[in-house]
């Protein structure tokens, strides 16, 4: 499954907000974008969608960065595909010709089931698990 680079990018800055969860830091742009090498203008769109989406929150000015609005284990992989590639969860299958009705079954039974393991699927199960390039103070 080919996934946008654009949601790829989503999921790994929610995984580094993540780490910092419920300790009052804040995740600043400039560190965010070194340690996930992202580009810093693109990130910017990013983060905005995933705010404009209600998973996360900003503070703005030069203490500002941003933070999550819920726990981890409350964000679903679901509710980051819809903030930010939402065409990946629909499936546009056309109904002609004869084998139309039962292509179309097919295809949404399988989108449906990835909506569904998506949506069991938490931020928390992203969360780095190792030291190595992470964030130090966020």
């Amino acid at each position: 499954m080919k996934i946008s680079l654009k949601l790829e990018y989503a999921c790994r800055v929610m995984a580094q907000i993540s780490r910092t969860y419920g300790s009052g830091k804040l995740a600043h742009i400039e560190e965010l974008s070194i340690i996930e090498a992202i580009p810093q203008n693109y990130l910017v769109q990013i983060l905005n969608d995933l705010r404009t989406g209600g998973l996360l929150l900003s503070r703005r000015g030069k203490q500002g960065g941003y933070k999550l609005a819920k726990p981890p284990a409350d964000i679903s992989l679901h509710a980051v595909v819809t903030a930010i590639d939402p065409e990946l969860l629909s499936s546009k299958v056309s109904l002609h010709g004869q084998s139309g009705a039962i292509v179309s079954e097919v295809w949404n039974d399988l989108s449906n089931k990835l909506k569904k393991n998506l949506q069991k699927t938490s931020l928390a199960s992203l969360i780095p698990r190792y030291n190595a390039g992470m964030m130090y103070d966020i």
